[in-house]
């Protein structure tokens, strides 16, 4: 049986809740459709996050962001929305979610919400993500 969308991704316990440390995933293939023509957008998700106790299980971040495959929305409100439906998952120290949608009326717009845990600072800054934006043609260079 194919798999289907759900709505809310699956956690699963930090492994070393003891350390600050950065998850960083791209998913290049979201998809949602424009509120006003109902044309496709596309765009690539980068999550960055720094854990507390829970992680987000990736088979079911694929199919949650797959959710949005027929849904209509405004790129700043869906940016907003994964990321709080993320956070309220995972209760990440830190979570940042950049939503680079590919061109449409030759704009690029790119979309980026943060989280953080209250109180929360890092022990050191994270680690750069020099080398790991190489997969987008029009990324800020860093």
């Amino acid at each position: 049986m194919p798999s289907k969308p759900i709505k809310a991704p699956a956690t699963f316990p930090n492994p070393s809740p003891g350390r600050d440390y950065r998850i960083h995933m791209e998913m290049p293939e979201f998809t949602c459709l424009c509120p006003v023509t109902g044309q496709p957008d596309f765009a690539t998700l980068v999550l960055d996050y720094v854990p507390d106790r829970r992680c987000v299980e990736l088979k079911s971040l694929k199919l949650y962001v797959w959710s949005y495959r027929d849904r209509g929305a405004f790129h700043e409100a869906v940016t907003n929305r994964i990321l709080d439906d993320l956070a309220r998952a995972t209760r990440p120290r830190y979570m940042r979610l950049e939503a680079r949608f590919n061109v449409r009326g030759g704009i690029f717009t790119t979309v980026i919400a943060e989280h953080r845990k209250r109180g929360w600072r890092p022990k050191r800054p994270p680690p750069a993500l020099d080398g790991i934006r190489a997969g987008n043609p029009h990324a800020a260079d860093a």
